[in-house]
């Protein structure tokens, strides 16, 4: 009986493991229609040397996307604070392919936004 359980437990071990780890792929449609995908894999992203840029040359160029003094829902994305305030819907519209609405963002930004907000978004 102990050897049943023991093989048991062997066999069903890694099927227990697999569907509890995390996914990095998204569901949902990119602007091309297929899921937008990340990986964390063996990056730590910080905000002022990964974060901070993308905002400051992609989503907080203008008082039209997330500028201070912005007339977008979103308000302004210029500081921690803010963004940190507003973590879930960025990595949602990031996610979902719908920001940023004017320029680009590139394979390794999403990881580096995605990865950091799934990393508790610290202000490091």
């Amino acid at each position: 009986m102990k050897k049943l359980f023991v093989i048991t437990l062997i066999l069903f071990s890694p099927a227990v493991f697999l569907a509890c780890s995390k996914s990095n792929t998204t569901t949902g449609g990119g602007p091309g229609g297929g899921a937008i995908t990340f990986s964390c894999t063996g990056i730590s992203p910080k905000f002022s040397t990964d974060v901070q840029p993308i905002l400051t040359t992609v989503c907080s160029i203008n008082t039209t996307c997330h500028a201070t003094g912005t007339s977008n829902s979103g308000g302004p994305f210029t500081t921690h604070a803010e963004v940190f305030a507003k973590r879930s819907n960025i990595r949602a519209a990031i996610l979902a392919g719908v920001m940023p609405q004017s320029g680009t963002i590139t394979q390794p930004q999403i990881n580096a936004f995605i990865c950091w907000i799934d990393s508790g978004a610290p202000n490091n």
